[in-house]
C-alpha cells in the first residue's frame, strides 16, 4: 500500500479526554478491504493498533477538549504485525463557550419571565439578575465538554509511508 493509501477503520476501544492518558492503547477494525490493484492487501476486519498522542481535558469556560490518536501496527488474521504510520487524528470537545452562554442566557430568561410573572417589571429585571446567576452557577459546576471517540466510531486515516503487504497466491 503507498503513502497516501485511506483505509477505514471502526473504534473498539472507548476513548475521553476525562480519562485517556498519552501513550493509552487504542484498538480499531478495518471496516472495508483496501486493495492493491485486483488483491486485496488488507482485508475488512483487520485489528489495527494505534495510541493516544495527546490529552487536552479543556476548560469550562474557554478552551475546547482535544484528543489526538495515531495508528501504528496493523495485526492480520494470521497474527502477522505490519508496522504502520498514520497521520495523527483529532476529536475536539464541544466550545464551552457556546453551550456556556446558552445555559447562562437561559437561565435569565426564565429568570425574567418567573419575575415577570410575580412582580411585574421590576421583578422581571430582578428574576433576570437571579436567573443569570444561576445560570452561571449550572455552568461552573457542570463537566467539561469531553472530547469522546465511542466504540464503533468511524474513522478514516491516511498512511504517512508505504506498507509492504505480503500475499499468499
Amino acid at each position: 500500500m503507498s503513502a497516501d493509501s485511506v483505509i477505514g477503520l471502526q473504534t473498539e476501544t472507548p476513548i475521553s479526554s476525562e480519562h485517556a492518558r498519552v501513550e493509552d492503547r487504542v484498538e480499531a477494525r478495518v471496516t472495508r478491504d483496501v486493495k492493491v490493484g485486483d488483491k486485496v492487501a488488507l482485508p475488512a476486519g483487520s485489528r489495527v493498533l494505534g495510541t493516544v498522542t495527546q490529552v487536552e481535558r479543556g476548560g469550562k469556560f474557554k478552551e475546547r477538549a482535544r484528543l489526538g490518536i495515531r495508528f501504528h501496527t496493523i495485526v492480520l488474521a494470521d497474527g502477522t504485525r505490519l508496522p504502520i504510520s498514520t497521520e495523527t487524528i483529532y476529536r475536539y470537545g464541544s466550545a464551552p463557550g457556546n453551550e456556556s452562554a446558552a445555559k447562562i442566557g437561559g437561565g435569565s430568561a426564565g429568570g425574567a419571565i418567573i419575575g415577570a410573572i410575580l412582580g411585574g417589571a421590576k421583578g422581571a429585571v430582578v428574576g433576570g439578575m437571579a436567573g443569570a446567576g444561576a445560570g452561571a452557577a449550572v455552568v461552573a459546576a457542570g463537566d467539561r465538554n469531553a472530547a469522546t471517540l465511542p466504540p464503533g466510531t468511524p474513522l478514516t486515516v491516511r498512511l504517512q509511508s508505504p506498507v509492504t503487504v505480503t500475499s499468499e497466491k
